[in-house]
């Protein structure tokens, strides 16, 4: 349940009070607990069925149908309406009881609920792909944004993990997530007289909210329990039903454990490096175990983020154990049915260990697997040899996953970068790391008012089939007058919520009433407004807009084309440059040329977000390219009609068209930061004066800015069948989820034999490759030929395989156009046909053809790489010869 601030107590000096009060609290009873639940009458228990399932969370009829009960109370307890059960007055409940046209209402949402929930076929992956009935997706992450009343959530990541859970939910798919359950959740934000970012927390009560313990059949909590270091940890598992699929969570928060270690589920992402891998072996290794104790044998275990990779080290040890595998076919095992995804693109949003926290908390965990610690260590470092180097939870999940990959085709280029080291010798473009760009789940982010548009104009499939180009195309049908009244509405209610939270943030930072009043006039319904929300980190450069003030002003303040802004946004409570960005734009927004155009809205959280990418006409994002992994804000305002202008990176590096938006910069990337900084501030103030401002205010004779709703339905059209979660999804399931799982059931044939004679294939092949010989290759050093275009080259290599088979290797001819620098750009692969040499004993002849069809200097070369049947990528070995 969200509260507001706690308020604390005043301290006291005196030494008699303070131990008497020492005493009072060691004397306290241990009290019996009764749980209380609300009284419905009988006509409508179907509330509460439908409120303990986020289902109610992307349907607006169902949302209605909670607000009628107490529209005030609604906003009260936050959009949570298991507390809105809770606490509406009986009066109401019974008057709701006999009310027609509400139990019309409640009918009318629970025969959809219903429906809903009873269409249990699966997806039609399960039939396409022939899949074996026991296919099952187990889902980790440290956080989850669901809805406003379960505080499980930080950011983007979050959110991501939500919507992707609740599309999940929409295609049928057998998923069931794994996180934790935060007893605080996230800091809640407020900003002192300075504009200095401040932190509170509350306690959330979850016996009020739609999550419920997981109990065993004699009614008691499922727990777990994970050994911590020097001793055992118990956690209790609790459920949130996602539609169809169900989230389980971990709590540490129970009576038996340490007072230490109940607090490993108290914040998100809070306390030191120690509490961090207290959180995340719980995360890992204790999700791994609530699964098993509740029955569920997932054929693919999904880690979003490497917070969860320790998911894998109990899996091995689960193999090693239970099935009685050697550790390296335990690895084997394990990896085939692992997929990972990274979000990160800097180094320091990887989770790092040193040595000798890693000794304290897996010391145990190696000598229970009979396996030497270094050899877990190894595991996490791109050089496993080197003891010096910190163990990562990226390079973890890296090496324990057979498929990879970032958020965005531009970040999928930044982490084969970064990562390189695991896979040194290969060309970058051989990284197993492939893209799977982000999208959202439109339907929780849409406001009612375009969800009425959207249903009247391109009926159900925008919900059904948000992937299909054919159902967007009806947003050209919706009447250009009708799309921007239902926009200026959004942006008029947008408007009245900033005014109303500006003034109680005033309230409460204690300022002047005449400071509070004029809060009633700040900001202009009918101006062009900017939403800009997302976490303040340094990158993302929240004050790129500042760096001329005076120009700022004067497109702000221009007297008939007036300009607004909206922030919101916070910092990680260490990261005193992201607070220091929200203090810069406080301070701006105090002076007098800004004061009615620029608002911070404080405690950024999904409430104001949803209103932010409602209302909004333009949707600003600056991050300093390329550390934006993707970015999903602009996408949810897009398909409320706003229009984007970013950098071209994460996510619009992909989306941008000229038609669609507008771009900061041409995708340069800068070694001077502050000379970066100046050339895009600047773009913008091009971008907002010449384009974006006089687009917006070129009105028809029925006040309609139609080239501007043009571009508006040109971007929903093109970019909300891409960027969404339903797309998002079907990518998942072609290139990671329905081969890991088909690998899975290959390695684990005949009670895992194929994983034996894999690890056993791995261990030959290893010995063996330092006998490959290149013996004879067509070209000499430093000579090169001259050849007409159109010209097919034979290419002859002669290679001794020492004492490996043919079968173990692929010998491929690797080619293209050579860059000024040497450098191959866009190189070709080309496997080589394989003949015996007559002239040595276990020697082959490899031939190829390079075809010349672009001119120019080309460049080429043979290698030899691994192959069996059970490896995904040959460069998972780290095992390459170059002729």
């Amino acid at each position: 349940m969200r509260q507001g601030r706690p308020v604390r107590g005043a301290a006291t000096d005196a030494p008699a009070e303070a131990l008497c009060e020492r005493r009072n609290l060691m004397q306290q009873p241990k009290w019996h607990t009764l749980l209380v639940v609300p009284s419905l009458p009988e006509r409508l228990s179907p509330l509460s069925r439908l409120a303990h399932n986020l289902w109610y969370t992307w349907n607006q009829d169902a949302i209605e149908l909670f607000r009628r009960l107490d529209r005030d109370l609604w906003e009260e307890v936050y959009h949570n309406p298991v507390l809105l059960l809770a606490r509406v007055r009986q009066e109401r409940l019974q008057e709701a009881a006999s009310d027609e046209s509400f139990l019309l209402h409640m009918d009318s949402v629970m025969e959809r609920f219903d429906q809903y929930m009873e269409l249990k076929s699966m997806y039609s992956f399960q039939l396409e792909k022939h899949l074996d009935p026991s296919f099952r997706i187990a889902y980790f992450s440290a956080e989850y944004g669901l809805t406003e009343c379960l505080p499980l959530y930080s950011g983007g990541l979050g959110m991501l993990s939500g919507d992707h859970l609740k599309s999940s939910s929409n295609l049928r798919l057998p998923l069931v997530g794994v996180g934790l359950l935060y007893q605080n959740g996230y800091f809640g934000q407020y900003l002192n007289s300075e504009g200095w970012q401040q932190e509170y927390y509350v306690v959330n009560d979850y016996n009020n909210t739609p999550v419920f313990r997981e109990l065993d059949e004699n009614g008691r909590p499922i727990t777990v329990s994970v050994q911590m270091a020097d001793h055992d940890v118990s956690a209790e598992i609790w459920h949130v039903q996602v539609g169809r699929v169900p989230l389980y969570l971990l709590s540490t928060n129970i009576e038996e454990n340490r007072s230490e270690d109940r607090g490993i589920t108290s914040q998100l992402y809070g306390g030191d490096r120690e509490m961090r891998i207290r959180q995340e072996i719980l995360l890992g290794m204790g999700g791994v175990k609530a699964l098993k104790a509740l029955g569920i044998k997932p054929t693919v275990y999904h880690m979003n983020e490497g917070h969860s990779a320790f998911a894998q080290l109990e899996r091995i040890r689960g193999m090693i154990k239970e099935e009685g595998l050697s550790f390296e076919a335990a690895v084997e095992a394990v990896k085939a049915s692992g997929v990972f995804t990274t979000h990160t693109p800097v180094p320091a949003g990887n989770d790092y260990f040193d040595a000798s926290l890693m000794d304290r908390y897996f010391r145990n965990y190696a000598q229970d697997i009979g396996v030497p610690l270094q050899r877990i260590l190894g595991l996490g470092r791109q050089n496993p040899h080197d003891q010096n180097e910190s163990f990562c939870m990226t390079v973890l999940a890296l090496r324990l996953s057979s498929f990879k990959n970032g958020v965005s085709r531009l970040h999928r280029d930044v982490s084969r970068q970064m990562w390189h080291g695991i896979w040194q010798g290969f060309p970058l473009e051989d990284s197993p790391i492939i893209a799977i760009t982000n999208g959202v789940h439109v339907p929780s982010y849409i406001s009612k008012e375009m969800a009425d548009l959207y249903n009247r104009y391109l009926g159900p499939r925008w919900v059904e089939e948000p992937d299909s180009q054919k159902a967007w195309e009806g947003i050209d049908r919706i009447p250009d007058t009708e799309l921007w009244r239902t926009h200026e509405r959004r942006r008029e209610r947008l408007i009245a919520f900033a005014r109303r939270k500006l003034k109680e943030q005033l309230i409460r930072r204690g300022a002047l009433p005449s400071e509070i009043q004029a809060a009633e006039d700040v900001l202009d319904p009918e101006a062009l407004t900017i939403g800009f929300s997302r976490r303040f980190a340094a990158y993302k450069r929240g004050d790129l807009l500042f760096r001329d003030p005076d120009r700022l002003a004067r497109i702000l303040n221009h007297p008939q084309r007036p300009v607004q802004i909206l922030f919101a946004g916070k910092a990680h409570p260490q990261d005193s440059d992201g607070k220091n960005l929200i203090k810069t734009i406080i301070q701006f927004a105090r002076q007098e040329a800004f004061r009615y155009r620029v608002v911070f809205l404080e405690d950024y959280d999904i409430v104001i977000a949803r209103y932010l990418v409602q209302g909004a006409d333009l949707w600003l994002n600056t991050p300093r390219r390329p550390m934006e992994a993707c970015g999903t804000s602009g996408m949810k305002a897009v398909a409320n009609g706003a229009l984007h202008m970013s950098v071209l990176d994460g996510w619009w590096d992909e989306g941008y068209k000229s038609d669609r938006g507008w771009a900061i910069g041409a995708g340069e990337e800068y070694s001077d930061p502050r000379y970066q900084d100046e050339v895009e501030s600047r773009a913008i103030y091009d971008i907002l004066e010449k384009e974006v401002v006089p687009l917006f205010y070129e009105r028809g004779r029925d006040n309609a800015p139609r080239r501007w709703i043009a571009m508006m339905k040109s971007s929903m059209r093109t970019l909300c069948p891409i960027f969404n979660s339903h797309r998002m999804l079907e990518d998942y399931m072609d290139r990671c989820y329905v081969p890991a799982s088909e690998l899975f059931k290959e390695i684990r044939h005949d009670a895992f034999k194929r994983a034996e004679e894999f690890a056993q294939w791995k261990r030959r092949v290893a010995e063996g490759w330092q006998g490959i010989q290149v013996r004879e290759f067509p070209m000499e050093q430093g000579t090169q030929s001259v050849l007409p275009l159109g010209t097919e080259y034979p290419v002859r290599a002669r290679i001794f395989l020492g004492t490996l088979r043919p079968e173990d290797v692929q010998v491929e001819l690797y080619y293209g156009v050579l860059s000024p620098n040497g450098e191959l750009l866009e190189p070709v692969t080309q496997q080589m046909i394989r003949e015996k040499d007559p002239e040595t004993e276990n020697g082959y002849v490899y031939r190829g053809t390079i075809s010349c069809t672009t001119s120019g200097r080309l460049g080429f070369d043979v290698r030899v790489l691994p192959r069996h049947p059970l490896l995904v990528h040959p460069c998972d070995m780290g095992l390459i010869i170059w002729a």
